[in-house]
């Protein structure tokens, strides 16, 4: 786990642009504190900061080349099949010089080219360098775990882990209203677009390849359909659907536990971390295990639960009690990390949590991914209500009035119930791909509208596009599968991922997601909607694949997300601040 950055010139040498990869390469050291190193070669030159996981010693370190001097490397990520990898290309007379994953993922990307992405079980973004060819090629894990920023200029070709590195190369800032426009809407700006306009991500499950001119992005992974042939081979019964559940997710997670260094988990004491910890503390001694709460507000705070499941499960448990004041000390230290807008306020807590975590450990598992597999979301409850429909929908959208006229946040059970039932009411007869799009976001289009300047950016082409793109294969005679893959692509991408790696990799450590093992996320989209959603019940075969090893209360709590207690928050410590500064003439 790592930052890197580089450039490929048009013509001519990088050289003279080797200040501003060092300045590249310093304002992402936090990503890296134990190592850094850059590579100058013709037209191109790259940097990378280090965090040492597997094979800590120097023979790990980056920029790495091949022994012909020919392809060089800057990873950030791990590959979790390195040692099968290795072997198969061992067998092939490839010679290695390190333990590192490193090593392996540049040597099969020299044997197999693009299509060593196929055969990479990780996460990860990484860019080779072919000296002889003068290109690059630059890819990024088929979820988007690992971020990767990247610009076309009249001089060449930048990227970089982070946005703040990417702007150490000249670069044009202008901001994209229609970035802006969805921002405002959804709190976070989708892949492949930024803040601004000359500047992209790169989308999940793509490469490209560059000699410094613009590139063309190609796509290596697509998510699988429900029944389709890539979704892997049908599963005949719903027994036999739980057994291939527990044993690939059993698998994901014992991969996951390769490290050179200590490693612990996530535990909130919900049943998507719970799992994991429980699968963990089966292969590892005395599970080292971390969980945040909030000591001034019980509402949000998980922490009891987390105990329990710890004792439960047998780790090693540390929680982290927190108040609004810890909140507030750390907020301008958790917007510096987010470089580009972006409005989940968990980041906070999540930023929190590494921090503390790091104390202790520097690899955690965390359960991020199975709500948008399995149908964890209240989002996705609704959306089976809405497209069932029956008396009790109707009552509720008939009640869309008193729903208006009640108050509604996320700051108690009675409330937050009410905020769910206004914006289910003023959703549901909607068609499905426009209703979905409506619950993904946390103000109206017409909100945002009123806080921007000059023409709409919402009359645009553009942004009807980029609201097809979204809404993509969300079929009205589709299954839920349709809207799980949909959270996949853009909240889990987007919003989820980018949160926990900006959080984790501002404080030197890494986060590791089993649920995103793609035989995993495959073997879920073989599954038949039913199987992970019905009347009453979500993640359904989740629990039921693991009801024997976590504890039962774990399986009878309610959803609760990963909040911070934002109304509490805003109306106490925070208000000085809001009123006198921010919102002052």
């Amino acid at each position: 786990m790592c930052g890197i950055a580089g450039i490929v010139v048009r013509e001519g040498s990088a050289e003279p642009y080797l200040e501003n990869l060092d300045e590249a390469a310093a304002r992402i050291v936090h990503r890296g504190p134990d190592h850094g190193g850059r590579f100058v070669g013709g037209r191109a030159a790259l940097a990378h900061r280090r965090l040492a996981i597997i094979d800590t010693s120097p023979a790990g370190n980056q920029p790495m080349s091949d022994e012909s001097g020919r392809y060089t490397i800057v990873y950030n990520g791990e590959l979790y099949n390195f040692r099968e990898l290795r072997s198969q290309l061992a067998g092939g007379g490839v010679v290695f010089r390190s333990e590192s994953d490193t090593e392996v993922m540049l040597k099969l990307f020299i044997a197999r080219g693009a299509a060593a992405l196929d055969d990479a079980n990780g996460f990860f973004a990484f860019a080779v360098f072919d000296s002889e060819r003068q290109s690059l090629f630059v890819a990024r894990d088929r979820f988007g775990i690992k971020p990767l920023y990247y610009c076309s200029t009249d001089y060449g070709f930048v990227f970089a882990s982070q946005l703040r590195s990417l702007l150490a190369f000249p670069v044009e800032r202008r901001i994209d209203d229609v970035s802006l426009y969805q921002y405002l809407q959804l709190s976070y700006v989708p892949a492949p677009h930024t803040i601004l306009q000359n500047v992209n991500k790169l989308e999940p499950g793509c490469w490209l390849e560059t000699d410094g001119s613009a590139p063309e992005v190609r796509r290596y992974y697509r998510l699988p359909r429900e029944g389709a042939a890539e979704a892997g081979p049908a599963v005949t019964s719903y027994d036999a659907a739980v057994a291939r559940v527990r044993t690939t997710l059993d698998d994901a997670v014992r991969i996951r536990l390769v490290s050179d260094v200590p490693l612990g988990a996530f535990l909130s004491g919900g049943i998507d971390s719970t799992v994991i910890a429980a699968l963990a503390a089966r292969h590892t001694d005395r599970l080292k295990t971390f969980s945040i709460g909030f000591r001034d507000n019980e509402f949000y705070d998980e922490t009891p639960d987390a105990l329990e499941a710890a004792r439960a499960i047998d780790t090693d448990h540390t929680a982290f009690r927190l108040t609004s004041q810890n909140l507030f000390d750390h907020l301008y230290d958790t917007l510096d990390h987010l470089d580009e807008p972006f409005a989940d306020s968990s980041a906070l807590a999540v930023n929190i949590l590494s921090m503390r975590t790091r104390e202790h450990v520097k690899v955690a598992l965390s359960g991020d991914g199975a709500d948008e597999l399995l149908g964890g979301y209240n989002k996705h409850y609704a959306e089976y209500r809405a497209r069932r429909g029956g008396a009790a929908v109707a009552l509720v959208k008939a009640l869309s009035p008193l729903w208006s006229f009640l108050p509604a946040s996320r700051d108690s059970v009675f409330s937050n119930r009410v905020r769910q039932l206004r914006r289910f009411s003023r959703s549901a007869g909607l068609r499905a791909g426009r209703r979905y799009w409506e619950w993904c976001k946390f103000t109206s289009g017409e909100q945002a509208r009123l806080v921007m300047t000059g023409e709409s950016a919402a009359d645009g082409m553009d942004y009807r596009r980029r609201v097809e793109t979204a809404v993509e294969g969300i079929r009205d005679d589709g299954t839920l599968n349709d809207v799980f893959r949909a959270d996949v692509r853009l909240v889990l991408a987007n919003d989820m991922l980018r949160k926990v790696d900006s959080m984790s990799m501002a404080n030197g450590l890494e986060v590791r997601v089993p649920y995103l093992d793609h035989r995993f996320v495959e073997l879920c989209f073989s599954l038949p909607a039913g199987y992970k959603i019905g009347a009453g019940v979500r993640k359904k075969i989740l629990r039921d694949a693991f009801a024997s090893i976590i504890p039962a209360r774990t399986l009878e709590k309610p959803k609760h997300g990963f909040e911070v207690p934002l109304l509490h928050w805003f109306r106490t410590g925070l208000r000085p601040l809001i009123e006198d500064d921010l919102l002052s003439d």
